[in-house]
């Protein structure tokens, strides 16, 4: 985007030199000898938004006052939540997010033909990389063939989307795509795209320097916040809206600081210590909120390690998770191939402007935390979510606990006592199913690991715990060991430099021994695309209701996402997930009794086959080569010959095939005039849900597979799509018809209107229980408007905008709920839905509510951000009850946003007009 100098703050453009090269650039410094305000004492994370304000300030949408407030933030000790608008440099997608933000595009140019408009007017102002990496699916594992079948299955299942994404790249402008088979986006992001320091032109032609910023439509975009990149997720809702040049508002956001001394101790890993931070700040509190990590402990933390603890900050509900720039960042881009004046200017840049971590390092933060790296012990988290923080110790038994709460089992005070005292105990209490294998001579029980997966961006970034997995696989082969034959293991890398790396050490040798061969360069299991079980093993787990486990190195572990055929799901480390694989069982205390045995029959115990932190070091230092890098991403957009035989149209506006079951023409645009309307009241709605707490997206739009008697299953088999075909609802984005009918679908959701039913269900207008969908279609026949009553956290995990899409295509009108999670409260936003937070103590428990209820909300044809708003809730008795609800719509422009029926109408409309 062009760079404008703003009248007020042309006095802070600066010139540096970076080997006898000048370089303009704007000086936080100068602002303060400008008489803007002291600026010293702000966290690096707020310096890159600071910046951001110098940069762009023109006196209307940027002010001097917006500059102004963030020395007030600092005076305030960390709070002053005024709204501003933000431009991120760059736009970063992955497939499943970016086909519908392309198919957005396409119909935004239809849309705005259709207002007389210059389609060329819908292009990309900001680069945007949109990285192929949730697509390919684990059919084959365990042997040397799984890599070409999934990529030769992948191809036959997406060759329409990849068509479509082929088109797009040609027919916008600043639009790159990233082969299948790569890598994922967010470790592409970190090895290969970011610069933590960005150049670009301004309208006299002069070369500026300024902080790399982006934002991303997945929420784990914040790995690259460990690089000292400052990006978040935001759905594609917002991320197109940003590309198309609109800023994002934002309210400058309050910072924690987190405070890392001493270093890790022998037998832990990164993993270790990232679950660690997870569960701590959740337990603080940072939703909405910039995490930055100092102290002296980050002279012991490498950049790859770092990059994990930002990659997980959705998890811990943080915006980001934000490293500042010192010497290891420096190491860290040197290895990974960028050139020498890249990094030479990010070094003098941040030096001269405020932005290098010294040792003294102290900004002022919102509130602190601190955390000792070497009281950190092997963990890992679960069943269900990435802060349910277990020391290994406990694993075992905390997993007891799990199958007496899914069974209903009250286990008395002294048995729960023994059960606490480990596995032995537990054995004793003997709870556990267990049931027989057809045509196996094993039996599968509550607690069999039935999946364990090397996985996801988070941890196969990190060569430390790869080559850790590695070297735990070469141990365990020398003594004879295998997977247990029910485990479906995988290694699915982040990038090929992994492969390149463990090929040079010899360790893929070892690692395809124990089964976990290369299955493919993508997010697999971490995203649901875990692929089938074998089927004898899915029917015994599904006819004798066992609870089965899967163990995996991602970085969410939410209900119904890994597998349709697992209830209980673990994040680990990449040595634990081997580990666990040979284990075969969630019920073993790895820390004290046998995993296994070796060839002559004699116990194996977790400490003879764990490599130690030197032997991992010294083989990281050996085969992790600047060369590899450089080799891996000298042809990234290139693709093999299977992208490269991808045939497409060179159309200006693409021509919607309308046999695809992948890619329709969606109906937002459709009919739309050049004028908004107003926001009107909400009368008579009914209830379309009611849900309890933390409902993920992933409960609200599930990306896995879906069986045919769903809605989605029926559709397709409607249009003779065969049940091998179906893939999955993250694949079949494109297609909002799949996905207004996969909304609320999730297997493991719970509406509390119905008894102990789980799945996408619902009452019907008259009162019976139906799908979902089907309600709503009855519902919208009716011109009756709906509401969702949610609990706490709603719309965590990940940055899905189908979410909020599908909920709007289903004629949801309010998602009333006691908090939300911020990227979800912003798409619903984005697509005209309103989000209100219930006040004075009232939930959805506290009210009665079973579904019978008609809901009215008033006030809001003259709605102010944040206002509270009456709401009058008439049980089927006729009595009524008003309560008074929290609007969140959190800014004036977002107002304009649903006036329009949502932010792309907003963009199309004045794209249209100007």
């Amino acid at each position: 985007m062009p760079i404008t100098v703003g009248q007020d703050t042309a006095k802070t453009r600066k010139t540096l030199s970076v080997n006898g090269k000048s370089i303009s650039y704007y000086s936080i410094p100068a602002a303060t000898e400008a008489g803007l305000g002291d600026f010293s004492k702000l966290p690096a994370a707020l310096k890159v938004v600071l910046e951001n304000m110098l940069r762009f300030e023109d006196g209307k949408t940027v002010s001097v006052d917006d500059i102004k407030a963030f020395a007030e933030w600092a005076e305030k000790g960390g709070q002053n939540p005024r709204e501003i608008a933000y431009r991120p440099a760059r736009v970063l997608m992955q497939d499943f997010t970016g086909v519908p933000a392309v198919v957005d595009l396409a119909a935004m140019r239809d849309g705005i033909k259709a207002l007389g408009g210059d389609a060329q007017k819908i292009n990309p102002l900001n680069p945007v990389d949109l990285v192929i990496d949730h697509s390919v699916m684990i059919d084959e594992f365990g042997n040397p063939r799984a890599f070409q079948m999934n990529v030769d299955r992948e191809y036959e299942r997406n060759m329409e989307r990849y068509q479509f994404l082929k088109w797009g790249q040609g027919a916008f402008n600043n639009f790159r795509v990233v082969p299948p088979g790569t890598g994922i986006c967010h470790q592409v992001n970190l090895e290969y795209l970011a610069k933590t320091v960005w150049t670009d032109t301004d309208q006299a032609g002069e070369l500026v320097a300024y902080p790399d910023t982006l934002v991303g439509t997945d929420s784990h975009t914040t790995m690259v916040n460990g690089a000292a990149v400052l990006g978040w997720g935001v759905g594609g809702i917002e991320a197109e809206a940003a590309m198309l040049g609109q800023p994002i508002s934002m309210l400058i956001p309050e910072v924690v600081g987190f405070k890392l001394t001493g270093e890790m101790v022998e037998g832990t890993t990164g993993t270790d210590l990232v679950l660690k931070v997870v569960e701590m700040l959740r337990k603080h509190g940072v939703v909405g909120k910039f995490v930055e990590f100092y102290g002296p402990g980050l002279d012991n933390l490498p950049l790859a390690q770092r990059a994990t603890i930002a990659n997980m900050a959705p998890e811990y509900g943080a915006t980001c998770g934000f490293f500042p720039i010192d010497a290891e960042t420096l190491r860290y881009l040197n290895q990974t191939g960028r050139d020498e004046e890249t990094i030479a200017l990010v070094e003098a840049y941040a030096k001269e402007n405020g932005f290098w971590r010294t040792a003294d390092y102290a900004p002022v933060y919102t509130s602190t935390l601190e955390l000792d790296m070497g009281t950190i012990v092997p963990a890992i988290s679960g069943p269900k979510r990435p802060q349910d923080y277990l020391p290994l110790t406990t694993a075992a038994s905390a997993f007891t606990k799990v199958v007496a709460d899914y069974r209903g089992i009250d286990i008395s005070s002294d048995a729960k006592d023994m059960a606490d005292e480990g596995p032995v105990a537990t054995k004793a209490v003997d709870i556990h199913k267990t049931a027989a294998v057809e045509g196996e001579d094993y039996q599968l029980k509550d607690g069999s690991v039935v999946i364990a997966s090397i996985t996801s961006c988070t941890n196969t970034s990190n060569p430390y715990v790869l080559i850790g997995a590695g070297l735990v696989a070469r141990k365990a082969r020398a003594l004879g060991m295998n997977r247990k034959p029910w485990v479906k293991t995988s290694l699915a890398p982040g990038s090929q430099v992994v492969t390149e790396y463990l090929e040079a050490a010899g360790l893929q040798e070892d690692l395809d021994a124990v089964g976990f061969n290369l299955v493919g360069y993508g997010c697999t299991t971490c995203i649901g695309n875990s692929g089938p079980l074998q089927p004898e093993i899915s029917k015994a787990i599904n006819d004798n209701d066992l609870i089965a486990t899967a163990v995996l190195s991602g970085n969410r572990n939410f209900e119904g996402r890994i597998s349709p055929d697992v209830r209980a799901n673990y994040l680990a480390s990449p040595p634990l997930v081997v580990v666990y694989a040979l284990a075969g069982d969630m019920n073993i205390d790895l820390t004290s009794e046998p995993i296994g045995q070796d060839k002559d029959g004699n116990d194996v115990f977790l400490k003879d086959i764990w490599p130690s932190n030197q032997e991992i070091a010294e083989l990281v230092e050996k085969v992790v080569t600047r060369e590899a890098f450089q080799a891996k991403y000298a042809d990234v957009f290139k693709g093999d010959e299977k992208w490269q035989a991808v045939e497409t149209t060179e159309a200006e506006t693409y021509d919607w095939p309308s046999q695809s079951t992948y890619i329709q023409n969606p109906p937002y645009f459709q009919g739309m005039g050049m004028e908004p309307g107003k926001i009107t009241n909400i009368e008579g709605a009914k209830e379309l849900l009611i849900l309890g707490d933390m409902v993920t997206t992933d409960h609200i739009s599930p990306a896995g597979s879906f069986a045919t008697t769903t809605p989605a299953g029926q559709y397709l088999l409607e249009r003779q799509v065969q049940p091998r075909e179906f893939n999955s609802y993250g694949s079949r984005r494109g297609n909002h018809e799949i996905m207004m009918r996969g909304t609320f679908a999730n297997i493991r959701i719970k509406n509390e209107m119905l008894d102990g039913v789980e799945g996408g269900y619902t009452k019907g207008p008259d009162g019976e229980q139906t799908s979902v969908y089907e309600a709503s279609m009855a519902y919208q026949a009716a011109g009756t408007p709906l509401v969702v009553f949610g609990g706490e956290q709603y719309g965590a995990g990940s940055s899905r905008d189908w979410a909020a899409k599908g909920t709007a295509l289903l004629g949801v009108k309010a998602v009333i709920a006691e908090s939300f999670e911020r990227i979800h409260r912003s798409n619903l936003v984005g697509m005209g839905v309103i989000p209100f937070e219930f006040t004075g103590g009232e939930t959805r428990k506290t009210l009665g509510l079973t579904g019978d209820e008609t809901v009215s909300i008033s006030g809001l044809d003259t709605i102010q951000p944040l206002q509270e708003v009456p709401c009058t809730i008439t049980y089927a008795d006729g009595t009524e009850k008003t309560i008074q609800l929290k609007c969140r719509i959190d800014t004036a422009i977002e107002i304009e946003y649903i006036e329009h029926g949502g932010v792309l109408h907003y963009v199309l409309r004045n794209l249209a007009k100007s």
